[in-house]
């Protein structure tokens, strides 16, 4: 029982220590990275730059109907996240994973989210973050200068409330 305990706390340190590290858990960026200039390409018809959005703090949800995962968490980015934050210099963008405009509206209407979405065909936005196949429940922070803080793989507690955190500073920084 002690050998596993070790083993639990080694992992859960490990993953939360390197998880900004590059090519960690799939991604091919990095904490400090400034991110390009993507064209995001609304639900509502919108559309919208990373450029655009230079002077807010921005977090980009990758995300897909058929994510379990991301089903898991999508409550807790609109409730701890988007509704906390929503009327600050803040914007949360859902990045839906290669699906079409009706599944992905339909996938945000079931899952009782408010926060904007963005389609993501052939998963072009993205590769520009992670590897094609290294798979989806993700978030990307960028802060105001358009640079990463922040990466999430999967959806982990501990790793939810650290980039809460982040959120939360960078937002009284302002």
């Amino acid at each position: 029982m002690r050998s596993f305990l070790l083993t639990s706390v080694f992992v859960l340190f490990f993953m939360n220590t390197f998880a900004q590290v590059k090519g960690n858990r799939g991604y091919h960026v990095t904490v400090g990275e400034q991110v390009p200039n993507l064209t995001l390409h609304l639900t509502n018809g919108k559309t919208v730059t990373l450029n655009q959005m230079r002077g807010k703090i921005v977090v980009l949800q990758f995300t897909a109907s058929w994510c379990s995962v991301c089903r898991k968490e999508m409550p807790h980015l609109e409730s701890e996240i988007w509704q906390a934050f929503k009327d600050k210099n803040f914007i949360l963008i859902g990045v839906d994973y290669d699906e079409p405009l009706k599944k992905v509206q339909a996938f945000q209407k079931e899952m009782k989210v408010t926060y904007p979405f963005a389609l993501d065909p052939g998963a072009k936005l993205f590769q520009h973050f992670a590897n094609k196949g290294a798979g989806v429940t993700r978030n990307v922070v960028i802060n105001t200068t358009g640079k990463i803080v922040f990466l999430t793989r999967l959806y982990e507690p501990k790793e939810f409330n650290a980039m809460k955190d982040k959120i939360a500073a960078l937002l009284s920084d302002d």
